[in-house]
């Protein structure tokens, strides 16, 4: 059996943040934002990235399009080490993978009109084509994304955010792209309108053989759109498998406590089910735990966590990152 391209891929992935450059190493400050992130996004799938806010999700999905340069280790775009790309050899390649960013109202210019929006890539990539060949995609594409043509001469104060985050959706699909990396295109949008995005992204995927990252915090998004799921906390990852296995099977505390906070439309389930509630607040990235970040929280935790770092264990197509074998799972 033939195995899917990989398109995009991280080892150990990292990016600090300085606080401040002391002359002194010991009194320096640094935010692990990502600490050592290993990933593979195959052609043609969705990787779902979840986690609670300040996990480090955003960054990692600026840092896999070098919208931000990482601090350390590998990554690589179809094959090429995409740390090597230089300024203009990377902004050519920024038509191969494109971003829908978290509020839509914030990344669309006001001073432009949505048409205006949508074909600015267009201008900076394919400048040979005419006016016409530029309005004509502008308006297939909104066509696309469930927007009138009629509209296109319209500003984005004009539209509601669910409209507005599908003109960001029609903007990162203009040049139809290979990859899109969704950075929790629905959080600022209300429950109503969330489901709509998401099923339209869902179809624009089939249609158009797009490959996805969606990075939410809510777990219920990334269920019903992933292939794959990766866990995140503090930087670091948890859990990566199949969405089957992690939503089904969990076997990290801290995916279980995740799953078990989703909202259950069920009255009855709702009430009798079993929340694992997580001890104490998010440790700061400035200062985190050793041995195993989610030590601080974790039900299971034993002092051999606070001395070691987690391996990674389990099956090929689900892995757990604990300091204790879990479920009878193998290392890799």
């Amino acid at each position: 059996m033939n195995q899917p391209e990989v398109l995009l891929s991280a080892r150990d992935l990292k990016v600090h943040f300085a606080i401040n450059k002391h002359i002194l190493p010991s009194k320096r400050k640094v935010v692990k934002a990502v600490d050592g992130i290993d990933l593979e996004v195959f052609r043609g799938e969705t990787l779902g990235i979840v986690g609670e806010s300040g996990c480090g999700k955003s960054t990692l999905a600026r840092a896999l399009l070098r919208l931000i340069e990482p601090t350390g280790g590998e990554l690589s775009w179809k094959g090429q080490d995409m740390r090597g790309f230089g300024k203009q050899e990377l902004a050519n390649k920024r038509r191969e993978f494109q971003m829908v960013f978290q509020d839509p109202s914030a990344c669309l210019n006001p001073r432009l009109t949505i048409s205006e929006c949508i074909a600015e890539p267009l201008l900076t990539h394919e400048p040979h084509l005419s006016r016409q060949e530029v309005e004509s995609r502008v308006i297939a594409m909104m066509d696309k994304v469930g927007l009138l043509a009629s509209q296109r001469n319209r500003y984005p104060h004009e539209f509601s955010g669910g409209q507005c985050q599908r003109v960001g959706i029609a903007r990162a699909l203009i040049l139809k792209p290979d990859l899109v990396v969704c950075d929790e295109p629905v959080s600022a949008l209300d429950v109503s309108i969330q489901a709509q995005v998401i099923n339209l992204l869902d179809d624009l995927k089939q249609e158009m053989g797009l490959t996805l990252v969606m990075i939410a915090h809510d777990l219920s998004v990334v269920r019903h759109i992933s292939d794959r799921v990766m866990v995140m906390y503090l930087g670091k990852p948890m859990e990566v498998g199949r969405y089957d296995k992690v939503f089904d099977d969990a076997q990290h505390p801290y995916t279980k406590a995740l799953l078990s906070a989703v909202p259950i439309a069920h009255p009855t389930l709702a009430r009798n089910r079993d929340i694992q509630l997580l001890p104490g607040d998010l440790p700061s990235p400035l200062n985190p735990p050793s041995g195993c970040v989610f030590r601080t929280r974790c039900p299971s935790a034993t002092d051999l966590c606070g001395q070691q770092k987690p391996t990674r264990s389990g099956l090929p197509d689900h892995h757990i990152f604990c300091t204790h074998t879990l479920l009878g799972s193998q290392p890799l």
